[in-house]
């Protein structure tokens, strides 16, 4: 089985802006840098939706990702200590009796 070809950050930017501002056409840079034309389509994709975060690179997450996994952390703790109290709970009605 082949390894995927990966690509830096600069050379996504730099065959992007062979569209975008040298006026290539997608199959044409496509064709010149030796990638799929589709690729290249998802490249400018990507970078017109992320708003700079495009090709972030790995373990990079947006500030949304980091949101998400900070609350889902936090959501867990919650659950432990609700968790502990209910057992506390039940601890003490029993011995109440």
């Amino acid at each position: 089985m082949s390894k995927r070809k990966t690509y830096s950050k600069e050379f996504k930017l730099d065959a992007i802006a062979l569209v975008t501002e040298q006026g290539y056409s997608q199959a044409e840079a496509a064709r010149n840098l030796g990638v799929s034309q589709t690729q290249l389509g998802r490249w400018i994709k990507a970078a017109e939706d992320d708003d700079g975060q495009a090709f972030r690179g790995n373990g990079k997450l947006t500030p949304e990702q980091l949101e998400i996994r900070r609350l889902k952390a936090e959501n867990k703790r919650l659950e432990m200590e609700r968790d502990i109290l209910k057992k506390a709970t039940a601890f003490f009605a029993k011995e109440a009796k």
